[in-house]
């Protein structure tokens, strides 16, 4: 543990702190976040919109801007992985478990629950995809982009350590180096905790309420026990495939759910309706970008008693902020060799276009199934949204075949992104090593699962773990936006390389347009005397 740093032993104090108070005053605990949470989405939630939004913009302008050729890394490097392995660590890690997660469950409540609509409508079974695309959408993905990007950039070009605190020394000078860097990186460490924990207590009560469906007889397992063993098989499985490293265990797995992922879609697409979920597609993408500026700036201010903002937008954007850390550092780390504009479209065009195709085919299904009189929306408000998938899949052939594939799927997303979240944030508490020590790796791996375990144990169960990615968000929200204006001046900086470039590429474009034209001079010669030839020998 020589290798740690001071970041490692404050964070892991603070994060034990939270486990004591969740297992010793878990009633005190649930009053305070939940005091804390209020506060912000009541209060702040204009805040997080903004933010959200304005990553999205400053996304889109670094693509059209000359920044965009800049390489992350070294001019003549090439990117380190296939485009379609870089895909598969993006999908892995952005929101594998979210997807499957919230895939069917998310329209369906949006139908029955609709944000203006009335409940079941043909209104509301448009709103429900096409918010569902927009809380899973380019919003999310731009915020991952934006902390990647910084990261990237930072690590791969200027030659600093792989720490948040390192990307803001063109703003903050060499005071990233103390006590105010150290402080950054712990908030980096805590936001990351929280986000990532919220992310496996959906993935373990997913399989849990899978398992349940699927074998009544565990039903006699109490919940919260069959929970924590699901997270202590998972965290077994995920320490394993940490010590493998990047390029075994998580790429492996990572191209495995890709895989598994695309064939569970497909199956769903082709033995459902299948021109009707690509209906559902091509009007819910059509209608998410028609109402884009709208959506993205949507209060519902004049309607203070309508909290559906607040339970949905405001914390996905607040659920994405606090994943940030974690998946930017981890796309980051993948991305090596990358222009800025292949960076920003990989990252935010391939990954919402897909996620848009999932949830028309689950979202599509589930809303065509429980307006026939399915039950599936009952099943969710008696049981949970964890069990939605599966109350879906039953409804298709190959049911248990095809549920313990998605059984598969759930857990290989488990153990990818503890397995991905523990190389972060041994990097962060390691001075930035981009291959952490194991052990490093495996105390992360316990605390990140402690974490879950306490919230999902908790009266409040799922909604104490969005309480804390919520919580999580709000101080990294303005780390982000110093990375931002930090990675603007240093971009500046290079204005002058940017200049060279260009003029190097004019007198290129020259010079090869001058060997142009003395190519169709010679060409014009020989044409000429060839015809001369031609009539000397005639007239002979």
């Amino acid at each position: 543990m020589k290798k740690t740093t001071s970041v490692f032993m404050i964070s892991i104090i603070i994060a034990i702190a939270f486990i004591s108070w969740g297992v010793l005053l878990p009633n005190n605990l649930e009053t305070v976040t939940s005091t804390v949470q209020g506060f912000l989405t009541g209060q702040l939630g204009w805040f997080y919109l903004l933010a959200a939004t304005f990553f999205v913009a400053f996304s889109i302008y670094l693509i059209f801007s000359p920044y965009g050729k800049i390489k992350l890394g070294k001019p003549d490097e090439k990117p380190q992985y296939s485009f379609l392995t870089w895909f598969a660590f993006l999908f892995t890690a952005g929101m594998g478990i979210g997807l499957v997660f919230w895939g069917a469950a998310e329209p369906i409540s949006h139908l029955n629950t609709p944000f203006r609509a009335d409940p079941g409508t043909n209104q509301a079974a448009a709103e429900a995809i096409q918010y569902s695309i927009f809380h899973w959408g380019i919003h999310p993905w731009a915020i991952y982009s934006v902390v990647a990007l910084c990261l990237a950039y930072f690590q791969f070009r200027k030659d600093e350590p792989a720490m948040f605190s390192s990307t803001l020394r063109p703003l903050l000078g060499n005071r990233v180096d103390g006590g105010f860097g150290t402080t950054i990186n712990v908030f980096v460490v805590i936001a990351t905790i929280f986000g990532v924990a919220t992310s496996l207590g959906f993935g373990a009560a997913q399989i849990s309420g899978g398992l349940g469906f699927l074998f009544p007889s565990i039903l006699n397992i109490h919940p919260t026990v069959l929970n924590l063993i699901v997270i202590v098989i998972v965290t077994i499985l995920f320490s394993i495939s940490a010590l493998t490293g990047i390029d075994k265990g998580i790429r492996y797995l990572s191209n495995m759910n890709v895989y598994l992922a695309i064939a569970l879609m497909l199956f769903v697409l082709l033995t459902g309706s299948t021109a009707y979920m690509m209906g559902v597609f091509t009007q819910g993408v059509g209608n998410y970008l028609q109402n884009f500026i709208n959506m993205s700036f949507s209060l519902d201010i004049y309607n203070s008693e309508n909290t559906w903002i607040q339970d949905w937008t405001l914390f996905y954007w607040a659920w994405w902020i606090s994943w940030s850390p974690f998946v930017g550092s981890f796309i980051a780390r993948v991305s090596r060799g990358r222009t800025i504009r292949e960076f920003i479209i990989g990252v935010i065009a391939v990954p919402a276009l897909f996620g848009a195709l999932w949830f028309s085919v689950f979202g599509g299904a589930g809303i065509q199934l429980e307006r026939i009189g399915s039950g599936i929306g009952d099943l969710i408000a008696s049981s949970g949204e964890e069990v939605a998938l599966f109350a879906l899949l039953e409804q298709f052939p190959l049911t248990m075949f095809v549920s313990i594939v998605a059984l598969v799927l759930i857990g290989s997303f488990f153990v990818t992104s503890a397995d991905s979240a523990t190389v972060v944030l041994g990097m962060q508490t390691t001075g930035g090593m981009l291959n952490p020590p194991n052990v490093v790796k495996l105390v992360w791996g316990l605390i990140i699962s402690g974490t879950a375990a306490v919230l999902l144990t908790s009266e409040q169960g799922l909604t104490a773990l969005q309480t804390t990615a919520i919580i999580g968000a709000f101080p990294f929200t303005f780390i982000m936006i110093m990375m931002v204006v930090a990675l603007m001046k240093s971009l500046g900086d290079e204005k002058p390389l940017l200049a060279q470039d260009k003029e190097r590429l004019r007198q290129e474009r020259a010079r090869l347009k001058s060997e142009q034209n003395s190519l169709k001079e010679d060409k014009e010669k020989f044409r000429k005397a060839k015809i001369d030839s031609l009539k000397k020998k005639d007239k002979e």
